[in-house]
């Protein structure tokens, strides 16, 4: 929406204004500054009146969704005296709420006060820089109280509720995106450059690692252990382990890497075939953006009637006995002298605090071992019954 500011004589019912001109004081005599009175507080308190009138008038009545015509003018008036205090260097009267409504309406009186410095021919430099000093002011005093504002959304009651319709809305065009990237990649689309194929399988990459980020955030929000009232269904491991590396092939490929996988023998079994592939999408994921060289390895085997263990195994850097102790926890932080991750798995660590709690919730323990700079092993071990069933 543009603003657009009207001349006083042109509206019905406009507020009564002071023009610039009216109160701006004499020019000074260069020869004798001494004896003439400074001009800028007159012209710029004439031009702080005339945009706050101008953008009340033209803002009361169309925020009418979002707020109500007094507070609507409750803000530009506490923004006109606001600039007003830091131009004359005395402290502002405090804000009472509508911070959000204030930052948006400042912008428009900033804008304001510029088309009318523009044209009036008698507004100087000196009350450009005065004007446009106090808004930059006042836009700093906002800032931290939106900040708080912000943060109190997510703290508050509903804050989870928030956190979680902010990845529900990520996640969708995200998984768009990797769905594009790959069909492009693979030529659906028509030739494709192998320039155009690395920086397609950087897209895809990224894409699936947002998109698997908005998934954990997603499930810890919902506490893993819910899985434990979902019943098992009959499905294919080989089918689900194929759907896992297929999402993952891309950034094997990238990066050089062997992707092998170790089959099971009596492949039909009953358990939770969601839970087990976003447990080793993130699993393998992590071992492939940590690994440089080398291999990753998925394996599944039987090790009793029901029993299946699944392992990743990497050939990547390892990780370090300081990270270990926090290696589980969500929402982590830990940097180093350089400004990066000290933690050689993911940064936030959600996604190894969701395989964590998937896999307790199928009843089994998620453990590891690992050596600096030769590589690690995920592994965990949950009771799969074989089935005929489809």
């Amino acid at each position: 929406m543009s603003l657009s500011v009207q001349p006083a004589s042109n509206r019905p019912s406009a507020p009564t204004r002071i023009s610039a001109p009216e109160h701006r004081a004499a020019p000074v005599d260069v020869e004798a500054p001494a004896a003439a009175p400074d001009p800028a507080p007159d012209a710029c308190a004439a031009l702080l009146r005339t945009a706050a009138d101008d953008v009340r008038y033209a803002w009361t009545t169309r925020l009418s969704d979002t707020a109500g015509e007094s507070e609507c003018a409750a803000a530009v008036e506490w923004i006109h005296d606001a600039i007003g205090a830091a131009t004359e260097d005395r402290a502002p009267r405090p804000l009472d709420g509508q911070i959000a409504l204030s930052r948006f309406l400042l912008e428009r009186f900033a804008t304001t006060l510029l088309s009318l410095i523009a044209t009036d021919p008698r507004s100087d430099k000196a009350d450009t820089i005065r004007l446009m000093r106090g808004v930059e002011s006042v836009r700093r005093q906002l800032e931290p109280d939106w900040d708080r504002y912000f943060a109190s959304q997510f703290t508050g009651p509903d804050g989870l509720s928030l956190v979680t319709e902010v990845a529900h809305d990520l996640r969708s065009p995200l998984t768009s995106i990797r769905c594009l990237a790959e069909a492009i990649e693979r030529g659906q689309s028509g030739p494709v450059t192998d320039v155009q194929r690395k920086q397609l399988r950087l897209i895809y990459s990224a894409a699936l690692g947002l998109g698997t980020m908005t998934s954990d955030v997603i499930e810890l929000a919902r506490r893993g252990e819910q899985l434990a009232d979902i019943d098992v269904v009959p499905f294919s491991v080989a089918e689900m382990l194929d759907g896992v590396v297929d999402m993952v092939r891309p950034i094997a490929e990238e990066k050089g890497l062997v992707l092998a996988t170790q089959r099971l023998a009596g492949d039909r079994r009953l358990g939770s075939p969601f839970a087990l592939s976003r447990v080793l999408l993130n699993l393998v994921t992590n071992a492939l953006k940590f690994t440089d060289e080398g291999r990753v390895e998925v394996q599944v085997r039987a090790t009793g009637l029901a029993a299946v263990e699944f392992a990743v195994i990497d050939t990547g850097h390892g990780i370090p006995e300081s990270a270990i102790p926090d290696l589980f926890k969500p929402f982590r932080t830990s940097t180093g002298r350089s400004g990066r991750s000290e933690f050689l798995f993911s940064g936030t660590g959600l996604g190894l605090a969701l395989c964590r709690r998937l896999v307790q919730a199928m009843g089994s323990t998620l453990q590891f071992e690992t050596s600096v700079g030769e590589g690690t092993k995920f592994w965990f071990v949950v009771d799969l019954p074989m089935t005929s069933e489809r």
